[in-house]
């Protein structure tokens, strides 16, 4: 199959994030492309029912995933909040015919096999339907970070949110519902790493009035 045996051609980074989308993939064809990729890939593939996306993330993308993470970190242990890093693990359900790699991802409160929150860095369109892959994965709640705003979704037992995949927009996570979600995007939104990480730091201190 032309995906196994050309894909690093097919990405050949020409612009600053390449995203390709292919069709009518089994789930063995997947299986087999992550073996042929290795453990450090530079790429995130994603499968969702014969669709699978591979992305080579450019630099903004990066960038974005790890400001978001570095300051997760701060509100971690400024709050004592217990947490398991699970980054870009592969997430891999064959029977729901799912898998995928989010840019981060954490258990909150104890380990497990799955992570509770997996955050998104959306930097070109085009994608297949994150929201409905990790339905699928069964993760509780998603972040998405595009045009420096914070998209939050929170999975609902029932079928009220159709158009979203199960998954309800809402304003504050309600995995960590202590997080100020406009004093995390503010920081996110400043060009300075440091100076981001440490009025986010700040900001969280004056709310406990240290």
């Amino acid at each position: 199959m032309v995906l196994l045996n050309d894909v690093s051609n097919r990405l050949a980074l020409e612009d600053s994030e390449e995203r390709r989308v292919f069709s009518q993939v089994s789930w063995q064809q997947y299986e087999a492309l992550l073996a042929d990729l290795g453990e450090k890939s530079p790429y995130r593939v994603h499968f969702l029912a014969g669709d699978l996306e591979i992305v080579a993330p450019s630099r903004l993308h990066e960038s974005g995933k790890t400001r978001i993470g570095d300051l997760l970190l701060i509100y971690f242990l400024e709050t004592n909040t217990e947490y398991f890093p699970m980054g870009s693990t592969t997430l891999r359900r064959p029977e729901q015919q799912a898998g995928g790699e989010p840019d981060e991802s954490y258990c909150i409160g104890l380990d497990k096999e799955f992570p509770d929150l997996a955050i998104e860095v959306i930097v070109t369109s085009g994608s297949i339907n994150r929201l409905e892959l990790y339905r699928r994965l069964g993760i509780r709640e998603v972040w998405f970070w595009q045009n420096d705003h914070l998209a939050i979704y929170h999975r609902r037992e029932d079928d009220q949110f159709v158009a979203t995949a199960g998954y309800e927009p809402i304003a504050r996570s309600e995995l960590l519902p202590g997080l100020d979600i406009e004093l995390l995007t503010r920081c996110l939104q400043n060009p300075n790493a440091l100076a981001a990480a440490r009025a986010f730091r700040q900001g969280l201190q004056s709310a406990r009035g240290e």
